[in-house]
């Protein structure tokens, strides 16, 4: 059984940039349900038991029931998505990328400052619900990108680019607070992300 992530800081942790109500909802209600929908549907698929999320939503299109898969992606999708986001979140946590990840936003972006515009037109840019990422291969090249409803990297090119940090932009992530001011919530975003966390991500995908 797929379980949420557990929050290591208080809903009220990551104020002014994203309020407590947000976070009530958006982890209490929203992840919620996409984890309860996730393991319901994936009950349904015996030949998935003991999977990790991540080979389910490389593999998506093993799955025959049009339904179900649907489901899967829908659901597996928006659990995956929210653990990742909920994690490179913390209350004081480190502001910028260091070492080999700073490197690697260097010579991929020109720098960490056009990274953060980079991630921030994507973000901005896609067109309803969705989501902006950084995703790293192997070999720990980076790729900044963006997918519609709970789609992620994974789901692309057989998994081989790995997402290591993504901004929601469904409205649930930030309409109480920002109301259609999109852009003022995707600055603030960037005012709670932990980046070492972040470079955790990708020294785990990348061994650097």
């Amino acid at each position: 059984m797929f379980e949420q992530l557990k929050l290591t800081y208080d809903f009220s942790a990551l104020e002014p940039h994203i309020d407590t109500l947000t976070m009530e909802t958006h982890y209490g209600k929203h992840h919620a349900a996409y984890t309860n929908n996730l393991n319901g549907a994936v009950a349904k698929l015996p030949e998935l038991a003991g999977k990790s999320i991540e080979d389910i939503l490389v593999n998506l299109g093993a799955i025959q029931d049009p339904a179900l898969q649907t489901a899967i992606r829908n659901n597996g999708g928006g659990y995956y998505n929210h653990n990742l986001y909920f994690a490179i979140l913390a209350p004081g946590g480190s502001k910028a990328p260091s070492g080999s990840l700073l490197e690697q936003i260097n010579t991929d972006f020109g720098g960490f400052d056009a990274l953060k515009d980079k991630l921030s037109a994507l973000a901005n840019g896609q067109f309803g619900s969705g989501w902006a990422w950084l995703a790293s291969d192997a070999e720990g090249n980076l790729r900044a990108s963006s997918t519609p409803n709970q789609d992620n990297p994974l789901m692309q090119d057989g998994g081989k680019f790995i997402p290591i940090l993504g901004i929601d932009v469904w409205e649930h992530a930030y309409y109480l607070k920002y109301k259609n001011l999109r852009g003022e919530y995707v600055k603030s975003f960037f005012e709670v992300v932990n980046w070492d966390e972040v470079a955790a991500r990708y020294r785990a995908v990348s061994g650097r």
